[in-house]
């Protein structure tokens, strides 16, 4: 048996310039995150007593005898990829909901290769895991994703990803480690109640962008990532949590303007309630819609932002820097 741990992430800065459609052209880069909450895969060997030939365990249970036949997308376009069939036992466990804004589905295809590579003793590097779960997503099942989800979790840790059309790269956050023990504690997380698929927000984003409309707000936005850095280099802690909180209040607003399905009046109310209970500023994660909303707040406000924020689920969490891990492995 084997299983694999991969982590979700926040994304801070520079969402939306991870697109093929925007940095093939341009560039772009992101800012971004994970954190302790995972994506578990166990794969194993299943006996031929069954009368089935391959097991799928995830919200329900599949069993089918050919990969061809099975319904969630990832799993099979990810065994068609691998040249994998046939007495397999998959399941397939989350900390956290899907939907939700903190990139779970390739977090899910990251660590779903993991495994698979495992399987067959072999070890790969995390840029290779990243750049196929890219190519199983994009081109296999044909999701309108970007491209930063995959390397979050394959590399795990605070980091800043670079896209070029010749190729992604990344390099971790340069910061001290009071303003890294700083940076995890300001930051609050609270579930929406609201659940989307990216790929339908994605989309009208990919056609504006298409479309030239974007442009300049990408830029924008990608000019954030670098103008973070600064914030994280020359500032003391206190100094550098304002600071970043206000940029992503800045970030927030130009999301918004991306496409007409980012924000409803209740999230803009979120995040009324927030700054008016004192945070410095935050936004929703991942592509919009739902899911996680995280804001950077001093210490001496936090209670009044879980008051103002009663209603919602407050989720617990650090850092996290491994990544994609296999944490068992039994022949």
């Amino acid at each position: 048996m084997i299983i694999s741990r991969t982590p979700v992430r926040l994304s801070f800065f520079g969402g939306g310039t991870d697109y093929r459609e925007y940095f093939e052209e341009h560039g772009g880069a992101i800012l971004g995150t994970t954190i302790d909450k995972y994506v578990y895969v166990s794969v194993n060997r299943l006996s031929e007593f069954f009368e089935y030939k391959i097991r799928v365990g995830y919200s329900k249970a599949e069993l089918v005898n050919r990969v061809e036949d099975i319904i969630h997308p990832s799993v099979r376009e990810t065994l068609k990829f691998r040249d994998a069939g046939g007495n397999l036992d998959i399941h397939i466990f989350a900390d956290l909901p899907a939907r939700t804004g903190l990139g779970s589905s390739s977090s899910f295809t990251v660590g779903f290769l993991n495994a698979l590579y495992a399987l067959e003793g072999k070890i790969v590097t995390k840029q290779r895991l990243a750049e196929e779960a890219i190519h199983i997503e994009q081109e296999l099942i044909r999701e309108t994703v970007g491209c930063q989800d995959q390397f979050h979790a394959a590399y795990g840790g605070l980091n800043v990803i670079e896209f070029r059309k010749e190729k992604i790269s990344v390099r971790p956050v340069v910061i001290s480690r009071e303003k890294y023990d700083h940076l995890d504690a300001s930051l609050m997380v609270f579930f929406t109640g609201l659940t989307r698929l990216a790929s339908e927000v994605a989309k009208e984003q990919v056609e504006n962008t298409a479309g030239r409309r974007l442009d300049t707000y990408l830029k924008r936005m990608h000019e954030m990532v670098h103008e973070a850095e600064g914030i994280i280099s020359d500032q003391d802690p206190e100094g550098m949590a304002r600071g970043l909180g206000e940029l992503l209040d800045e970030g927030w607003s130009l999301k918004k303007c991306l496409s007409g399905g980012v924000s409803t009046s209740f999230i803009d109310e979120i995040h009324a309630k927030a700054k008016s209970a004192g945070a410095y500023g935050g936004k929703l994660g991942g592509a919009g819609g739902g899911g996680f909303f995280f804001l950077l707040v001093p210490e001496r406000k936090r209670g009044a932002v879980r008051e103002a924020l009663k209603g919602l689920l407050e989720v617990k969490f650090r850092f996290e820097s491994e990544g994609s891990k296999i944490i068992y492995l039994r022949h």
